[in-house]
């Protein structure tokens, strides 16, 4: 099977949250492993952290769409995560914080895109 048709099936059968839930698997993933990078290697930590930093802005910017259909008071919680996200990565940059604060966040976002109780 080609790799086109593999994505194509794979789209298919993945709804939204699952989509969500890999992509979280894998920015969690890449911030764990950058955890046993050293410091003074900043394009790795910057890589990994923006990517993450990213990921949280498109769903804050996703909940702020009138059209999305979340209950409201959900949308309002994952912006203001969004938030808190943006300022602990720059306290994480600054070694101000630890990266497990941003790891825990998202481990507990993919508990809850899984259905499990956090």
């Amino acid at each position: 099977m080609s790799l086109r048709a593999y994505q194509q099936a794979a789209q298919r059968a993945e709804t939204p949250r699952d989509v969500e839930y890999r992509l979280f698997a894998q920015v969690t993933r890449a911030l764990l492993d950058v955890r046993s990078t050293p410091r003074e290697d900043l394009h790795a930590w910057i890589d990994v952290l923006h990517w993450n930093r990213r990921i949280w802005a498109a769903l804050a910017d996703d909940c702020a769409q009138p059209g999305n259909a979340l209950p409201e008071a959900t949308r309002a919680q994952v912006i203001s995560l969004s938030l808190f996200v943006h300022r602990t990565t720059s306290q994480v940059m600054r070694r101000e914080t630890d990266i497990e604060v941003l790891i825990d966040l998202n481990r507990t976002m993919m508990q809850g895109l899984s259905g499990q109780a956090a």
